[in-house]
C-alpha cells in the first residue's frame, strides 16, 4: 500500500463510503501529521480514488460559516480500483479481527465466553461489539482493545463480566445479554452454554 497513513485513510473512506471529510478531520481521526495526510490525499486524488466535493454539496448552509477554506473529499466509487481495494481492505479487516481474537485468547485471562457481535457482524443496533466472560484482566483487555482500535481506525465497544455475573444476569433474563444472544453473533470461545 505504500504507507501506514494511506492504509488508515483507505480504511476510513471505505468504512464511510457516502460521507465527506476534510483533511484536518481525517488527520485527527487517524492520529497522523497533517502534511502526511495532505500528501496521501493528493496521491489518492491523483489516481481517482477520492474526489473533491464542492462545499455546497459537502455540508449544509448552516454549517458553512467559518469553513469556506476547507476542502471536502469523498470516495469515488467509479474508480477502476474501487472494488479491488474494497475487497483487499475487507480481507485486511478480517485478518485484524482474527489477530484480536488470538491476542485476547492468549493474554486476556481465563476466557470462558468470547463473542463477536455489533460492528463485527453488521448488527449495529446492539450496544456492544465484543462480550468477554471469565476471570479477566481488565487493564490488559483495555490495552489490547485500544491497540486494535488504532489499527482499525474505529472504536470498539466491549463488555466484560465475571462468570457469576453472567449466570446471574442470564437467570434473570437480562435484556442486554439476551439482545446479544438473539442478534447476529460469532461465538469464538463458548465454554458456557449460551442457549
Amino acid at each position: 500500500m505504500g504507507s501506514k497513513t494511506r492504509v488508515k485513510l483507505l480504511h476510513i473512506f471505505f468504512q464511510y463510503p457516502d460521507r465527506t471529510f476534510f483533511v484536518r478531520e481525517l488527520a485527527r481521526m487517524i492520529n497522523s501529521q497533517l502534511n502526511a495526510v495532505r500528501r496521501e490525499m493528493a496521491n489518492l486524488e491523483e489516481i481517482g480514488l477520492i474526489v473533491q466535493v464542492p462545499l455546497d454539496q459537502a455540508i449544509s448552509s448552516a454549517e458553512q460559516v467559518g469553513t469556506v477554506r476547507s476542502k471536502y473529499f469523498r470516495l469515488h466509487d467509479a474508480c477502476p480500483l474501487f472494488f479491488e481495494l474494497k475487497t483487499l481492505l475487507m480481507k485486511s479487516k478480517e485478518m485484524l479481527e482474527m489477530e484480536l481474537v488470538d491476542v485476547l485468547k492468549r493474554r486476556a485471562g481465563e476466557v470462558k465466553l468470547l463473542m463477536l457481535t455489533g460492528c463485527f457482524t453488521g448488527a449495529d443496533d446492539i450496544e456492544t461489539d465484543l462480550l468477554l466472560v471469565g476471570s479477566l484482566k481488565p487493564l490488559v483487555v483495555g490495552r489490547i482493545i485500544n491497540d486494535f482500535e488504532k489499527k482499525l481506525g474505529k472504536d470498539i465497544r466491549y463488555t466484560m463480566m465475571e462468570e457469576k455475573e453472567y449466570w446471574d444476569r442470564k437467570e434473570l433474563g437480562d435484556k442486554f445479554l439476551y439482545s446479544i444472544f438473539e442478534s447476529k453473533n460469532i461465538p469464538v470461545i463458548d465454554e458456557l452454554p449460551i442457549r
